[in-house]
């Protein structure tokens, strides 16, 4: 019997409960997610909305026939830059990114299936990134608007952010980032909402 073919693009959290979750759904999907250049560090990460449409549009068509895609993006796209307050993707561009983002999959013969962007820890993350910075507002800023998409579009929704918000507040290695057991009990969750795809 053939397997359904799941494929994951998403950002470093994908990445960690990734290898759980491909335990996980062994005899139920094939499991494989965007994989980069393994020259260039952290290149398996999806990041922002704009780069996930970009890798579906130029990638899709060079993979088999892929029957569900599961896809994430949020946390890149609420980077902030301290100097200017702005969000690397401005909410409203978030939002045409992940209408296109469905378009692709859609194309491509996937079902398309929504993961929610998880919680950060803002007062501990801009405390320590100079860099850019992320805040809790805007999690469920661009959360509220992909959920109002994936509505749009009849697209499953997978609610990790509330599942990772009910585990108490004792789950960041850092401040964005998840201990193993909570990766996972994300991984299971995840694999609870699949299961009922097929």
């Amino acid at each position: 019997m053939t397997l359904p073919w799941l494929h994951i693009v998403g950002d470093s959290i994908s990445m960690q409960y990734g290898p759980c979750l491909e335990k996980m759904v062994v005899g139920r999907y094939a499991y494989s997610r965007k994989r980069g250049d393994p020259q260039v560090p952290d290149s398996d990460n999806g990041g922002d909305s704009s780069m996930v449409l970009d890798y579906l549009r130029e990638r899709l068509t060079q993979l088999p026939k892929i029957d569900v895609l599961l896809v994430n993006c949020g946390l890149h796209d609420i980077k902030c830059n301290p100097e200017q307050s702005d969000n690397q993707v401005p909410v409203a561009a978030y939002g045409d990114n992940l209408r296109a983002i469905v378009v692709a999959g859609r194309e491509h013969g996937a079902q398309v299936v929504w993961v929610r962007t998880t919680p950060v820890d803002d007062e501990i993350h801009n405390s320590r990134s100079t860099a850019f910075k992320r805040y809790t507002q805007d999690v469920s800023r661009y959360n509220t608007l992909a959920d109002k998409v994936m509505a749009e579009h009849g697209v499953p929704v997978i609610d990790l952010y509330t599942f990772t918000c009910n585990l108490g507040a004792d789950v960041y290695v850092d401040h964005v980032h998840f201990s193993d057991s909570v990766r996972a009990q994300q991984a299971a969750f995840i694999a609870g909402r699949l299961y009922s795809l097929i």
